[in-house]
């Protein structure tokens, strides 16, 4: 099985509510870093040129379930699973740990499109070279 992507960050006082914890929306932020880190790391992006085509994944879903708080200066890591690859789709499954303890998990799906440069998005099976790549994070 393929090892998880991981990246680590430290809380940055902006990060934190007035109660000095971190504001829950900033979890979404910390995952969808994660995802565009793991991304590069394949040599790709959530918004790219493949094979002569703009392609995006905009995200359909994403939950959060907050398990304990997490502070200001705290080394926040978050580990990227690639939970399941469909036709169209990838959801990531997200674990943030503080101090190696579970903090905070969630879900991403993105589907992918062809961005057409106006307004509208047109949903396209993930191309097969995309797909061999996400495959290295996928168990």
């Amino acid at each position: 099985m393929p090892a998880a992507f991981r990246t680590t960050r430290m809380i940055e006082f902006s990060d934190t509510d007035m109660a000095g914890i971190v504001h829950f929306a900033r979890f979404f932020c910390f995952m969808e870093s994660a995802e565009h880190a793991f991304l590069r790391s394949l040599g790709l992006s959530v918004a790219l040129e493949w094979e002569g085509e703009s392609i995006g994944f905009p995200r359909v879903n994403a939950t959060c379930q907050y398990l304990r708080p997490v502070r200001f200066e705290d080394t926040l890591t978050t580990v990227v699973h690639v939970a399941k690859l469909g036709r169209s789709s990838i959801t990531y499954r997200f674990e943030c740990l503080c101090n190696e303890q579970l903090a905070a998990q969630g879900e991403i799906t993105a589907v992918c499109c062809r961005l057409n440069g106006g307004p509208g998005l047109e949903k396209r099976e993930i191309p097969e070279g995309i797909r061999a790549l996400l495959k290295q994070g996928h168990p």
